[in-house]
């Protein structure tokens, strides 16, 4: 889809469908108010027959507005003016694709963002709507027989008022495109099958994007090349499995080549059946979904590499299968990570932290400025936070800070859980430095200080992502977070390096 901005009258602007909000009980909002006027208050008679009257999202069609350009009028409902928050907005742009949509124009000018609530600025008030657009745009297809007929809308303009910059307008949209593309790969990819979405596939998709951004440079280590390295731990989830492991490794340099990297480390279990320690088989096949932690970083790496964002950047993706075999770790088997701390594992279904400890180690070598790992690590953290927000666990306080903040403006919203030493101790093995596994209570707490024993060396922070990576019932689906709170996170340190 093609965004552009436009500015000028309204009133005399060619479009096949002008998208106007109208605020509470039949408020006009100002870009509206300035159509009602050149229609000569046809806009206020329609409105007066309460046919648009409720909450957020309702929209009504008009054809052959006097006074216009514009072929048809989209009034669109925002909502109480006492209630316009960032919800209600998002669901008045969602209803108005989805109408979009309906009607098959091929082209719409959109005002909306013109409207937004108080808490949103100019400029991400605008990414919003672009952000939002694209999102509702989204349909997954790759293993479907039969495809849906191509969307008709083929343009989207964005009004620009006059005391707007268009240098602000247009860094948003550029912002929005490449957030929404970062997105869209992390929900495909999330939303791929395992027989499709192997660790093999992951390691191709890197190559893929390198391909697309020569910026970016590629390193896939296999199974001999993490033995030598000593990564016990990642190699033991493998065994269970015929596909072979892969540690991929995307480098990316946007600054002076002495600048330290951010780095991102994605979990990437791509179907994880609990190994031994079989998972029950109602929901088992939402479990391709425990590679949305690798989909996020990839995702969050097309974002950067498309604003080519002046920051050094390093993907880490540890990725495998959990499976049952008669390779397959054993409760109670004792492994070596590549730090060589030795690991008692009590439960194989714990398997995320052993590929991630190994990546984390794998980490020391690029001395990084902040190493973020993302994960669908543990039921607990969804049980405990619902499908709201992500879970956030790091002793920086200035990480902590700056990721909440960027959750927050990112409408990707993070909360952080305690990691005191106090948990440590949930991690006590008599055979081992430590178990995989701590009692049922603080169970995505104790994953979070196990992996914590394997990020001393840097700032570092943990998202659990287990309860937003994606949605059940009738919306199954990846949701492509924390995409958002990653890119936002970058834009913010981009920025502040400056």
């Amino acid at each position: 889809m093609e965004l552009s901005i436009k500015s000028g009258d309204l009133a005399a602007r060619r479009t096949p469908c002008l998208m106007l909000g109208v605020i509470g009980e039949r408020q006009l909002t100002e870009p509206a108010r300035l159509v009602d006027q050149a229609s000569g208050g046809y806009l206020t008679q329609i409105l007066a027959r309460g046919d648009l009257d409720g909450e957020a999202g309702r929209t009504l069609l008009l054809h052959e507005v006097p006074g216009l350009k514009a072929d048809r009028v989209l009034l669109v409902a925002l909502g109480p003016q006492d209630k316009l928050d960032r919800k209600s907005y998002h669901k008045a742009l969602a209803a108005a694709f989805l109408r979009l949509a309906e009607i098959r124009v091929k082209e719409a000018l959109c005002t909306l963002h013109a409207s937004a609530p108080p808490s949103l600025d100019f400029a991400l008030a605008l990414r919003d709507a672009v952000t939002v657009t694209l999102d509702k745009g989204y349909r997954y297809e790759a293993t479907k027989s039969e495809k849906k007929p191509p969307l008709a809308l083929a343009e989207l303009q964005f009004w620009l008022a006059a005391d707007n910059p268009k240098s602000l307008a247009k860094e948003a949209l550029r912002r929005g495109q490449a957030l929404a593309a970062g997105v869209s790969l992390a929900k495909e990819l999330g939303n791929l099958p395992g027989n499709i979405c192997t660790p093999g596939y992951l390691a191709d998709q890197a190559r893929v994007l390198a391909k697309a951004f020569p910026a970016l440079k590629v390193e896939i280590l296999e199974e001999d090349d993490m033995a030598k390295l000593g990564m016990g731990a990642l190699l033991s989830v493998s065994r269970g499995s015929r596909q072979p492991a892969k540690l991929i490794v995307m480098n990316y340099r946007g600054d002076k080549k002495d600048a330290k990297p951010l780095v991102l480390v994605g979990k990437g279990l791509t179907f994880d059946a609990g190994g031994i320690s079989l998972k029950p088989g109602p929901d088992m096949d939402q479990m391709k979904f425990d590679m949305c932690g690798a989909a996020s970083v990839l995702g969050a790496l097309r974002a950067a590499l498309e604003l080519k964002l002046p920051l050094n950047l390093i993907g880490v993706i540890p990725a495998s299968e959990n499976l049952p075999d008669g390779a397959a770790n054993k409760p109670g088997d004792i492994v070596t990570s590549l730090s060589g701390q030795t690991i008692e594992i009590l439960n194989t279904d714990a398997e995320g932290r052993l590929i991630l400890c190994d990546a984390l180690t794998y980490c020391e070598r690029f001395e990084p400025a902040a190493v973020i790992d993302i994960a669908t690590l543990t039921g607990a953290c969804a049980i405990a936070l619902g499908k709201v927000a992500s879970g956030l666990f790091t002793a920086d306080e200035a990480l902590a800070a700056d990721l909440l903040a960027a959750g927050e403006r990112a409408n990707d919203r993070a909360w952080r859980l305690p990691l005191w030493d106090d948990y440590q101790p949930l991690l006590d093995s008599n055979f081992a430095d430590m178990a995989n596994v701590g009692p049922r209570e603080g169970g995505a707490i104790s994953g979070a200080c196990f992996l914590s024993r394997y990020a001393k060396k840097f700032p570092w922070a943990h998202l659990d992502i287990a309860g937003t990576a994606w949605l059940t019932g009738k919306e199954k689906g990846g949701t492509g977070r924390p995409v958002p709170l990653l890119v936002e996170f970058l834009l913010q340190r981009a920025e502040a390096a400056g």
